[in-house]
């Protein structure tokens, strides 16, 4: 990153933080059309430049020319585009060659399958392939280099590790280096430190204006791991402030009346059900009678594994709110799901006499104020969360599926001047090692075993199955009387994907099984339909259910032993454990076979994970390891989009070491309205708004 002509003194007498607030229209470089380029990118201020981290790096410590290369070593080479040619057109069946000039020799770079790279390159343009050549014949050829597009004017990034940045429509990546750099140069120093020296020395930290300098521009790896480390702390420490004030301040809440779980109320729910409880379940009934017995208002995450049995958890902390006199209601996600709990509910309370209503978005709300107004539960969508919703004395929320809400919509019901005890669930496989950091605004109870009666599933990977041999197995399974999914990973037909879609394959499996009937479901039917499918399959009428993961979550049927999941390298590894749960749900022996081509080692290496294991915790353990936090921190809640740097399996001490600090700091200063109060706009700066009652 070359030095900037423009020195730190030149800066207006300005404050530090009118500084760092200087628009990017009046950054040097910018000017008022490319501010509008930046802008859509959420870059606003200086501020926002110097924390718009790259989003990989590319290794140009190792530049040479074409005749210096040397096999299966990564290396780079810049150079001018040459030539270009696309050989074939159809989806899946494409090779681009883009050959650049270096010197006296020449690099072919090669990318299949992805003809949409032809149109980012331009005859005569300078640009850098990074990667491990191979020589063929006398020409040097790289498959899928890493790209560095050069400008004009831009110097050859000669032995540096490059930072590849965001870009949008008008923007090009050497333009976006210069910018950071200009900034970082000028306003770097100015960033207050959140640390004390002392803090910094003891616990080996650097000081922040210099890893925002080695994070844009490092000066090798070891600088760039260093940067990592202090930007990594900083964001659990802010992260675990924030969480630790949510709770804080949500034990400040005005008094929640105690729902008082008394022995005989205990009794007479636990007597409800036919069945040994497992000891996580009791457990669990017991942490929340607890909580509910307080006068602050419950913040719980049941968390539990497919099949654990967290729905009659559930099912009984409702009744400890109607027998407290107060109503209770259920929140889930989609409307299977939602459809699927009314079923469960109707089918174990109303003979007891207990009132339950289902509200979704396709229910006319009119017709049911009234029953919504006098029911003991009420169970719905997120349809519960609109503002004609009637509550009469709503004592208790359990929300379902937590990461498919948010911590926002978990809050909502309390910003209508709502204080109800709060549940809420999620079967998606949280490694431990994420638990404290995703929920640390809330207390857990964790269901890790699964109730008695459950049969085996037995998991097998087949590559290049024969179709005929998967339909006899099919119809043997379904001769025995039992029920298939036969599942696929598009609804319909795509021009870019090449895989059956559930639409396609629909009437060749109806041809396959012509004594069975065989339904369809996907995301695209109207919920009607979704609900007369699923009846007709929940009661044993269709044989097999051709499907999409539309039935991934809550799907209970208990006659159901077979599942084909056709494709399966193109489902995420949570995904196919949250599929494979909809069978294994009796005493029955169960099977789930996972089809796939075996051409994806990466595919392949997360399918047998499957074939190894059926503990959710070993496969998100093993999901956070081969995809990253990045990708698995997406799937389980919003507003975590700043944790880029931590390394959940690695920075477990650093996690520790910075939660510690957030707790004393909040010690020293609850309110961050003293010694810390600089740290009150970080935490809404770089973790949102706490989401917190306005009451609070």
């Amino acid at each position: 990153m070359a030095t900037p002509d423009k020195p730190r003194d030149a800066l207006p007498d300005k404050s530090p933080a009118e500084l760092l607030a200087t628009p990017v229209q009046f950054l040097k470089g910018v000017g008022p059309q490319r501010a509008e380029v930046l802008q859509r990118l959420e870059l606003q201020t200086a501020r926002d430049v110097l924390f718009c981290f790259p989003r990989t790096y590319q290794d140009m410590t190792d530049l040479r020319e074409v005749q210096q290369l040397e096999e299966d070593k990564l290396q780079s080479v810049c150079g001018i585009v040459e030539d270009m040619e696309l050989r074939g057109s159809q989806p899946g069946k494409c090779l681009l060659g883009v050959l650049i000039r270096s010197g006296g020799g020449h690099l072919r770079g090669l990318w299949f399958n992805q003809p949409f790279m032809q149109e980012k390159f331009k005859i005569g343009q300078r640009v850098v392939f990074a990667g491990k050549p191979k020589l063929q014949g006398l020409v040097w050829q790289v498959t899928h280099p890493k790209v560095d597009w050069l400008g004009e004017d831009d110097e050859v990034p000669r032995g540096r590790i490059v930072p590849v940045y965001p870009l949008t429509e008008g923007l090009q990546q050497w333009q976006m280096r210069k910018v950071v750099c200009e900034t970082v140069a000028t306003y770097g120093h100015l960033l207050e430190e959140i640390f004390p020296d002392e803090y910094l020395k003891a616990h080996d930290l650097w000081p922040l204006d210099r890893a925002i300098q080695q994070i844009h521009a490092p000066d090798n790896a070891e600088q760039l791991a260093g940067a990592r480390r202090r930007l990594a702390y900083q964001e659990l420490f802010l992260l675990g402030l924030a969480l630790a004030m949510r709770r804080q301040q949500q034990h400040d809440l005005r008094q929640a009346p105690p729902l008082e779980a008394t022995a005989l109320i205990d009794a007479r729910i636990l007597r409800l059900f036919p069945f040994e409880l497992t000891a996580g379940q009791r457990q669990a009934i017991a942490q929340i009678g607890a909580d509910m017995g307080r006068s602050q208002p419950m913040n719980r995450l049941l968390q539990g594994d497919v099949g654990s049995g967290k729905t009659f958890v559930a099912m009984a902390a409702m009744l400890l709110a109607i027998d407290s006199g107060c109503q209770a209601a259920l929140m889930a996600p989609t409307q299977i799901l939602a459809e699927q709990h009314y079923l469960t509910f109707r089918r174990w309370l109303e003979p007891l006499g207990v009132r339950v209503a289902l509200r979704t978005g396709t229910r006319d709300a009119a017709n049911h104020l009234e029953l919504e107004g006098a029911a003991q539960m009420i169970l719905g969508t997120h349809a519960l969360l609109y503002e004609d919703a009637v509550f009469r004395d709503l004592g208790l929320v359990v929300i379902d599926e937590q990461h498919k809400f948010g911590v926002a919509q978990r809050a909502s019901f309390i910003r209508r001047g709502v204080v109800p005890d709060v549940l809420v669930m999620t079967a998606t496989p949280i490694p431990r090692t994420l638990t404290m950091t995703l929920y640390g605004d809330l207390d857990v109870s964790l269901l890790d075993e699964k109730p008695p009666g459950r049969g085996k599933i037995v998991t097998a990977v087949r590559t290049g199955a024969k179709q005929a041999d998967v339909t006899a197995f099919v119809k043997e399974q379904l001769a025995a009387g039992h029920q298939a999914y036969l599942v696929y990973p598009l609804v319909e037909d795509s021009d870019t994907l090449k895989a059956e879609s559930a639409t396609e394959a629909f009437p060749k499996w109806r041809k396959r099984l012509p004594l069975h009937e065989v339904g369809l479901i996907h995301g695209k039917l109207r919920p009607e339909e979704k609900e007369e499918v699923m009846r007709r399959f929940r009661d044993g009428l269709t044989s097999a259910l051709v499907a999409t993961t539309v039935i991934e979550v809550g799907v209970d049927v208990p006659n159901a032993t077979v599942m084909i999941l056709h494709h399966a390298e193109r489902f995420g590894l949570a995904q196919l454990h949250q599929l494979r749960g909809r069978i294994g749900r009796s005493a029955l022996k169960s099977h789930c076979i996972l089809l796939t081509d075996g051409k994806n080692p990466e595919a392949m290496e997360k399918l047998r994970v499957l074939e190894q294991t059926a503990d959710g915790f070993e496969i998100a353990e093993a999901d956070l390891r081969l995809r990253g936090p990045g990708d698995v921190l997406g799937t389980l809640q919003s507003g975590l989009s700043d944790i880029r740097f931590t390394d959940f399996l690695a920075d477990m001490p650093l996690l520790r070491e910075a939660r510690d600090l957030a707790e004393r700091v909040l010690t020293e200063d609850p309110l961050l309205d003293g010694i810390h109060h600089a740290l009150q706009p970080l935490i809404h700066r770089h973790q949102g708004p706490l989401h917190l009652p306005a009451s609070a």
